[in-house]
């Protein structure tokens, strides 16, 4: 039976790709939250590093009914929080309520971009 999804998602897999000023489109990783609620759900986004200490508790709210996508390379998506291109880091997401979330990484560094979705585990 499907519940609207999970509680705590985790994705291992951020690694900000580089800028490339001659593409069309920008190289970024952006994480969907999914919410099939009838009412707004709480969100903290935890984000761990593999050479520093994490940064916790981000707030994110999910309008009921709705879907919002934040991206991982803008400080105004996470309150502020700065993530560094080039750095490997993983976060570990929390909702107040069940809610679906995916992550996806746009690299341009090469001339044959690609779009590819980070399996996350939940539970």
């Amino acid at each position: 039976m499907c519940t609207g999804g999970k509680k705590v998602w985790y994705f291992p897999d951020g690694y900000l790709p580089e800028k490339n000023p001659a593409g069309s489109m920008i190289a970024h990783e952006a994480l969907m939250l999914f919410n099939t609620h009838e009412k707004s759900v709480d969100v903290k986004i935890d984000v761990y590093f593999s050479d520093r200490e994490p940064v916790k508790n981000i707030p994110v709210t999910v309008p009921a009914e709705r879907i919002i996508s934040l991206r991982m390379d803008l400080p105004e998506d996470l309150a502020g929080t700065q993530i560094p291109l080039l750095t490997q880091y993983a976060l570990r997401i929390t909702a107040s309520e069940p809610i679906v979330v995916q992550f996806g990484r746009l690299d341009t560094t090469q001339e044959n971009m690609s779009y590819y979705v980070g399996v996350g585990f939940c539970e």
